[in-house]
């Protein structure tokens, strides 16, 4: 499929959001939140400017931006639907947290209530983010049982990684937390890497027989090629990425996005120095961009079924 910058952005951006989400929501549900308004004050407006800005982006995939809210009509069938549907709604409970916290403290009643919904709400999203690819049947490389935990294992890693630049910022102890990151990032790479294999060693049940409905005849091939020139379903679904090329990225992939953030976060969490705050953000930089790679291959090596029509 045709990698479009913008639907790229969007996936990595408002994942990466919600997993910081989750993890405040998380800690305000657990009480663990730390007494510092300000920094309740940034890291929500983090979380949420990075959902805000990659939901944003996603509208310059659209042919007509201005007819987006018919989307939130089609939620009992279409998980793009349902996705606006649910993104919209976490904004509630998400803007309830950050206001509880910023102006009465941690210690507030209603703070935990509000960060359940929060770290509900922000997997849900994410979970319907996946679905939308997870339930396209034709194309093999996401229909498959490694597209949603691979979506809900990178926007926690990258969370995770927000958050230790947030406490290491502002000054608060860290303890295990780079050890738990470099933990969710060694998931997120362990389920990225099983994604690979999948994609490497299996193939889609559809054949040229079942797309004609000529299986019963025998073997089909194609004579001759439909149209001399390329259409906008060949552009669009059959976008092609070379096989060295592809290998490259992934290595790139494995190496900016997990190995180097992970040894950086080993390094903060054995580090008293103030530099863990600059080693904390070097991580989140290099993550960033392995992600955008991996993003990038996600939809480049996928084929659409009918890309069998023209010789796929």
């Amino acid at each position: 499929m045709h990698p479009a910058f913008s639907v790229i952005f969007f996936t990595v951006s408002s994942g990466t959001g919600y997993g910081l989400l989750f993890l405040l929501g998380l800690l305000a549900g657990l009480d663990k939140l730390p007494e510092s308004p300000v920094l309740g004050l940034v890291g929500m407006a983090l979380g949420l400017g990075l959902v805000v800005a990659g939901l944003l982006s996603s509208l310059f995939h659209l042919g007509h931006p201005e007819r987006a809210w018919r989307a939130f009509s089609q939620w009992k069938t279409s998980w793009l639907s349902r996705e606006g549907v649910v993104s919209v709604a976490s904004f509630g409970p998400s803007l309830g947290l950050a206001y509880l916290w910023v102006f009465h403290g941690p210690d507030h009643p209603l703070l935990a209530l509000s960060g359940w919904a929060t770290a509900a709400l922000a997997v849900v999203t994410v979970y319907c983010t996946a679905m939308i690819y997870r339930s396209l049947r034709p194309v093999h490389q996401w229909a498959n049982g490694w597209t949603v935990p691979a979506y809900l294992a990178m926007g926690l890693a990258g969370g995770g990684l927000l958050l230790v630049v947030l406490y290491a910022l502002f000054g608060l102890a860290l303890a295990t937390l780079p050890l738990c990151a470099a933990a969710a990032l060694m998931l997120a790479w362990a389920v990225k890497t099983g994604y690979w294999h999948f994609v490497d060693t299996s193939k889609s049940a559809s054949t040229a027989e079942t797309a004609t409905g000529l299986g019963h005849i025998g073997k089909v091939r194609q004579l001759e090629g439909p149209h001399t020139e390329d259409n906008y379903l060949l552009k669009e679904m059959g976008f092609r990425v070379a096989q060295k090329h592809s290998q490259k990225l992934r290595r790139y992939a494995h190496v900016l996005g997990f190995l180097i953030p992970v040894l950086l976060l080993v390094a903060a969490a054995q580090s008293t120095d103030v530099n863990v705050a600059l080693v904390a953000v070097c991580a989140v930089i290099f993550f960033m961009i392995g992600a955008i790679t991996e993003r990038w291959l996600f939809f480049a090596e996928a084929r659409h079924t009918v890309t069998l029509y023209y010789g796929g």
